[in-house]
């Protein structure tokens, strides 16, 4: 240990040099919160193209080999915008989910859920629904006659360990938070942002916003900087921090992250997810779990029609059949 003897009257008469000696006795972790945290340079993530319920196309972004999740948000894919002809539409049949939530954010058409709970919903725009799937659930997704153009996002939320086994559920959120900056339209889909709170029920700490900018514009958004965040560009072109992101690129940014400050096109569309760093999960088709073992029994209870993931009301089509195991099952 080294020790510097300092004269009291030279601290005393000196308020200045008693300042530095007071900052420089402080913990690091304080002097270190004091300063200005530099923005983590974002990565860079493509979506990849798909193809859902026989028309509709998709720009899968989550799950990559770059990045499995932002917090608990497990699967993102951005559909359409897309137009359908006479006679034509998604048509997603009989399929099933565990230890998640699927999260659906319709921006254009309509589309009807029903599920194996009994649940029947028509989503329209400006709406969310959402399904926590537990421990098994299955479920049908349909764009509507009259719907000629259906345009939405969905999004997958892992469940924590300890509700891998919940009871399966499902609730239609219509009203979420809006309100105006800038002349950019903002939505808060999941979490608390701006002083508002969504009324969408999650099990993890999660940030979800829709943001819309009729005619172009910047703003800045304050972030949790303890969370990771992605910041998919659906329509139209972003700047942000001296990086430009086209349609169907995602921003992913590490923890760290405070403040952005975002310039739009005319016409952009963004969606900002983020959460709390969660443990990664096992993902296979349509079902998430944290061991291969609860993905296992799964599908082979799904291919076996086990009483696990019900019937759907109403639906008389062929259920997806799953995929073959990419891992040994004895």
């Amino acid at each position: 240990m080294i020790v510097i003897r300092v004269e009291t009257p030279t601290v005393e008469a000196c308020p200045s040099f008693r300042a530095v000696c007071i900052e420089l006795c402080r913990p690091a972790t304080q002097q270190r919160r004091n300063r200005p945290m530099p923005t983590p340079a974002p990565q860079r993530i493509v979506a990849r193209t798909a193809e859902i319920g026989g028309t509709l196309p998709v720009n899968r972004v989550l799950p990559t080999r770059q990045r499995r999740q932002i917090g608990a948000w497990c699967f993102l894919d951005h559909a359409g915008p897309a137009r359908f002809e006479s006679g034509e539409g998604m048509h997603v049949g009989a399929h099933p989910h565990t230890c998640l939530q699927t999260f659906t954010w319709m921006i254009e058409g309509d589309v009807l859920h029903r599920d194996s709970l009994g649940n029947e919903q028509l989503i329209r725009p400006g709406e969310v629904n959402l399904m926590t799937a537990g421990r098994g659930i299955s479920h049908t997704e349909d764009s509507t006659d009259a719907t000629d153009r259906l345009h939405a996002a969905q999004l997958w939320i892992a469940l924590p360990p300890h509700m891998a086994d919940a009871e399966p559920a499902f609730t239609h959120y219509p009203d979420l938070p809006r309100w105006q900056q800038k002349g950019i339209d903002f939505t808060l889909l999941v979490g608390e942002f701006a002083g508002q709170t969504s009324p969408v029920e999650v099990y993890s700490p999660l940030l979800g916003l829709d943001i819309h900018s009729p005619s172009g514009g910047s703003c800045e958004l304050s972030l949790n900087p303890a969370f990771e965040h992605g910041l998919l560009v659906m329509e139209g072109e972003l700047e942000f921090n001296g990086a430009h992101f086209a349609e169907n690129e995602l921003a992913a940014l590490d923890p760290g992250t405070s403040i952005l400050h975002l310039t739009l096109t005319p016409g952009s569309r963004l969606i900002l997810i983020g959460g709390e760093p969660a443990e990664k999960v096992l993902m296979f088709w349509n079902f998430v779990g944290y061991s291969r073992e609860y993905i296992i029994e799964a599908t082979q209870e799904w291919q076996a029609e086990s009483a696990r993931f019900g019937k759907v009301v109403g639906f008389d089509g062929e259920r997806l059949a799953a995929p073959a195991l990419p891992w040994r099952s004895g």
